[in-house]
């Protein structure tokens, strides 16, 4: 094929282009008949866009999927065998297997769509304010796709070019990971710099200048952060020109900057009419459900919108729906979830790792079953106590045995019609179900129902004030602010503020905790225990489950029994990051160096 068509097969080290738009009657259309027309560029930025992954796809993989978070952490257990996450987990992953997850070569491919877009807009007659306004969104779409190398790889190569097939691919190499960051902070502010604030009725999921602040926002927390600023196990992190990088030494000032960044954000989305979201009555337990079952709500930054994709509907419903029950959360998340009044049920574990050592003073119960239906009805007469009296977000979030479950009461004892007797291979493996972000309102097989639009949330507003307390607590220490916006996501979930007189470091550990239940099965966690730099402790340790295998019927307590599901392997420093694919590495490895410990690729450079 000519190099200057659109459809092209490109060998290189990084990507290779794919068909976008559908063949004309006259046959392929070359990039430069593309951009004759603002309809043909309109559909150009459009297929962009639809090239943001689909992060609402946790078990399965492929080119739109990439999203193996949520599993491949300690949030849950998928219990579909062919699951990447399997691999990360039992420490199986590697340069060659990788391909399953392509983040590399898929973000390539749309960075490189994003470069063609921008050296061409400018040959399509069209009014000037909208060709503005379209280069604005891509800048945002170079630097989304750059953050999603980032968090997976670290340092990337810089490409703002469109790469002819005849280039010199050799002389590209990784760029320091500060560099990186700056990259894509520059691309945001372009973005902030022309896009509008919000977008007209019906336009949510196109970019607006607070998702390009979000994205700035989340990029300087994580450069901001232990694994990239000043972590001296990467001293030998360098190019094959030893050139290094990752900073070695701590910069303070770039906790400020990550804190300015958000605040800037936060205001400007107020400004704009966004905020925290609340149901009409206030309720704790709808304030958080709705965050994502009511479409386009003010809490939204930026969305992708997945029309009738219902995968993850699928795999978190029981199998007695006739469906997969495959998201399942570990034992380790629910026992995180405080109490009502804002205790912690269960400080720790003993040196079995496997038994709970419970706060006293929590109130928390792990034996019997209740005798009361909660008071809001959040769940029925009859659950196990291990469930009883915890806050809104705890049965927002999970599904456990005997809650009613769309018109159903679970049974996930071994002999209940959800149980592993009645399933086939995909079955519940830890005793609960993921009940956030899926559908609320449809069950397979019920007439009248219709599924709802599904959307993927990547940036919203209760993030964003994550960030900033835990910079600005980084920056500053324990300040007001730091306070203010911590207790402002809790008071909205009904649980009381933090308390005051906290430590940096004690403070530190409430915003983790909170990061942690506020923003579960949202894609962080993965990202946020490696950037930490503790994932050793929380990635390397067994899961735990219920005792799936048990219950004769709904009264027996053996179910209950904690067993363990698996253990799981984190190899430090080498798992801090994913390896970049063989195929892709040996396609310039005179120059592209494999992310460190990685074998298998990084043999014989010449």
């Amino acid at each position: 094929m000519k190099t200057n068509k659109f459809i092209i097969l490109l060998t290189v080290f990084l990507f290779s282009c794919e068909s976008y738009l559908d063949k004309q009657p006259t046959g392929d259309m070359t990039l430069d008949e593309v951009f004759t027309q603002r309809n043909y560029a309109e559909a150009f930025l459009n297929n962009i866009y639809r090239m943001l992954p689909l992060e609402s796809n946790f078990a399965d993989q492929g080119w739109e999927y990439r999203s193996p978070w949520t599993g491949g952490c300690d949030e849950m257990e998928i219990a579909y065998g062919g699951s990447y996450t399997h691999a990360i987990n039992d420490g199986s992953w590697n340069p060659t297997n990788v391909q399953s997850i392509p983040i590399w070569r898929e973000c390539y491919i749309n960075i490189r769509k994003c470069n063609i877009f921008q050296n061409r807009i400018d040959n399509v007659p069209m009014d000037e304010t909208t060709k503005e306004k379209w280069k604005a969104e891509v800048f945002f779409h170079r630097a989304f796709n750059y953050f999603q190398i980032f968090r997976a790889y670290g340092p990337f190569v810089i490409i703002t070019d469109e790469l002819a097939s005849d280039a010199d691919f050799l002389s590209y190499k990784r760029s320091p990971v500060q560099e990186c960051v700056d990259f894509i902070v520059e691309e945001c502010d372009k973005a902030i710099a022309v896009l509008p604030a919000s977008t007209g009725s019906g336009e949510y999921g196109r970019v607006t200048s607070i998702a390009a602040m979000a994205l700035k926002s989340r990029v300087l927390l994580y450069m901001a952060s232990p694994l990239w600023n000043g972590n001296t196990d990467y001293a030998s992190f360098s190019n094959r020109d030893g050139e290094g990088l990752v900073p070695q030494s701590h910069d303070a000032a770039r906790w400020q900057k990550a804190a300015d960044a958000s605040i800037a954000c936060i205001n400007a989305a107020l400004s704009a009419g966004f905020g925290l979201y609340r149901s009409p009555d206030n309720d704790p337990y709808l304030n958080y459900t709705n965050i994502w079952q009511e479409l386009n709500n003010k809490e939204w930054l930026f969305v992708k919108n997945c029309g009738n994709y219902q995968h993850l509907n699928n795999c978190s419903d029981p199998v007695s729906f006739g469906l997969f029950s495959i998201m399942n959360p570990t034992q380790e998340l629910v026992d995180a979830y405080e109490m009502a009044d804002g205790s912690t049920p269960v400080t720790g574990y003993t040196d079995d790792g496997l038994t709970p050592v419970i706060n006293p003073a929590s109130g928390y119960v792990e034996t019997g079953f209740s005798t009361e239906a909660h008071p809001k009805g959040y769940h029925p007469e009859g659950v196990w106590n291990m469930y009883v009296n915890r806050e809104p977000r705890f049965y927002a979030s999970i599904n456990f045995a005997k809650q009613t479950w769309k018109n159903s009461v679970l049974e996930f004892w071994y002999n209940g019609k959800d149980g592993r007797r009645n399933a086939g291979s995909d079955y519940c493996k830890t005793g609960y179900l993921m009940k956030k972000i899926i559908d609320h309102s449809y069950r397979p097989g019920h007439m009248g129902n219709i599924w709802r639009n599904h959307t993927w949330i990547f940036f919203r507003l209760g993030e964003i004030y994550l960030n900033y307390a835990e910079a600005l607590n980084e920056a500053q220490g324990p300040v007001d602010d730091v306070y203010r916006y911590v207790d402002e996501i809790r008071d909205r979930a009904g649980l009381p503020g933090l308390p005051r007189g906290l430590s940096k470091e004690q403070m530190r550990e409430k915003i983790r905790h909170e990061r942690r239940i506020e923003l579960a099965f949202e894609t962080h966690r993965f990202f946020d225990v490696r950037r930490w730099k503790i994932a050793p402790v929380t990635e390397a340790q067994p899961i735990h489950s219920l005792q799936i295998m048990a219950g004769e019927n709904a009264s027996d307590p053996a179910f209950y029994e904690r067993i363990k599901v698996e253990n799981r392997v984190f190899t430090n420093p080498k798992h801090y990051l994913f390896p970049i694919r063989d195929i892709e590495f040996d396609k310039a490895r005179k120059y592209i160096i494999q992310n460190p410990e990685w074998t298998g690729s990084d043999i014989e450079q010449d």
